[in-house]
């Protein structure tokens, strides 16, 4: 019998690890290239580019919880996720058919609805399964960033073959696929409630998370925005598409190991030193971009990425649980997701693409860099509260 459930264990695992490495291998095909694509096949100014690339931060705020809502209302996880990959998928196509900015507008948003299911209901589906088996999360997300490396670098040189069209059918293939592993996931799922209501009010009453929040925004958002305008600075310097995908491969690939030691080394150092590290390891790389080193230079600091990210995001989730009430966690892990995903992401995208029109892509990296500058400063406020928390409670005890 044990054997039995061991194997049945071991196929759930393949079917997860396959399922989250095409979902990012159809992200890593398309989001990387988009820009270039709008830039170069569309011919769109710097301010559409900017408006079409802020579209799925802000739909994400919005379309988000009605997904929830609907998983929720139907305890059919499995079933909403893959719908929305089928019509994700489908958007994907549509979207490569547009020339028209009005028309890609409409699609972007239409894509951006259905896409901003994806990996919170996959997330949900898969924390729900490893709290049951006693699994570990980390090696079955773990395959969605090498699903994402791997693409960029594949899709890269492809498009220098066939055309920039090739992202979209990619794209969609890739999701087609993931939906066949979607279906297969365990029945069980359900997703997270949020209590928003009752949760925001005693969570702004809470002065460090409401400075990690503008912290989470300031940082978060050109970490972000710089997945869409990344592909279109290294051809701006003289990079050419095999070489925006080798750029995301290392910036992507990076992300994994320092992932899988997260924990470990927060441990061993403390959640707010591992905040202050990735936070001024992106200040660093932006300010680096704004310089226009050269191009060998610059595929040699994407691997900062795996520091900026694959440190801060663990780290900033787990304190952001950590100082929330417990009746509230969920809501802060929800607002801390929707100000740096969300408005974060959609602030430095949208008014990324106007400072490129009116100026250049390089002094949009600058104005990154003094935003993450800002943050990490309140990142140093943060701690010096927390330090004089912790003293405080001393002397009472």
């Amino acid at each position: 019998m044990e054997v039995v459930i061991k194997k049945q264990r071991n196929v759930t695992q393949l079917i997860f690890c396959s399922y989250y490495f095409m979902i990012f291998f159809g992200i890593g095909s398309f989001s990387p290239l988009l820009t270039v694509y709008l830039t170069d096949i569309i011919h769109l100014k710097g301010t559409q580019i900017g408006m079409i690339t802020s579209m799925s931060p802000v739909v994400m705020i919005f379309a988000q919880p009605l997904w929830g809502v609907l998983a929720d209302y139907t305890q059919k996880s499995r079933v909403v996720l893959t719908v929305t990959l089928i019509f994700t998928a489908a958007m994907g196509i549509a979207f490569s058919f547009m020339n028209a900015y009005t028309m890609i507008l409409f699609v972007a948003a239409l894509l951006a609805f259905f896409q901003s299911s994806l990996v919170p209901l996959s997330d949900s589906i898969s924390l729900n399964y490893v709290q049951r088996t006693k699994g570990n999360y980390g090696s079955i997300r773990l395959w969605g960033a090498v699903g994402f490396a791997v693409a960029v670098l594949i899709v890269g040189r492809l498009s220098e073959e066939f055309g920039l069209h090739i992202i979209f059918y990619v794209f969609a293939c890739s999701l087609l696929i993931a939906s066949a592993f979607a279906w297969q996931l365990p029945k069980e799922s359900q997703t997270m409630r949020v209590n928003v209501r009752s949760g925001v009010a005693k969570l702004f009453r809470i002065p460090k998370f409401v400075l990690f929040l503008m912290t989470t925004f300031l940082v978060f958002g050109p970490i972000f925005a710089n997945n869409f305008y990344f592909g279109l600075y290294i051809t701006t310097i003289g990079g050419t598409l095999t070489g925006v995908g080798i750029a995301f491969l290392l910036a992507a690939g990076s992300e994994a190991p320092f992932m899988k030691i997260s924990s470990l080394v927060i441990r061993k150092f403390g959640i707010m030193q591992i905040l202050c590290v990735a936070g001024a390891t992106s200040f660093v790389r932006w300010g680096f971009y704004f310089i226009e080193p050269p191009l060998a230079l610059v595929y040699a600091t994407t691997i900062l990425q795996g520091i900026s990210i694959g440190l801060f995001i663990p780290s900033a989730l787990e304190y952001v649980r950590s100082i929330a009430p417990n009746e509230v966690k969920v809501t802060a892990v929800s607002l801390y997701s929707a100000v740096g995903n969300g408005l974060g992401s959609w602030f430095c995208a949208f008014f990324g693409g106007i400072i490129i029109e009116r100026y250049s892509i390089t002094v949009m990296y600058g104005c990154f860099s003094i935003m993450t500058l800002i943050g990490l400063g309140l990142i140093l406020v943060i701690w010096k509260l927390e330090s004089r928390q912790r003293t405080e409670e001393g002397y009472e005890f």
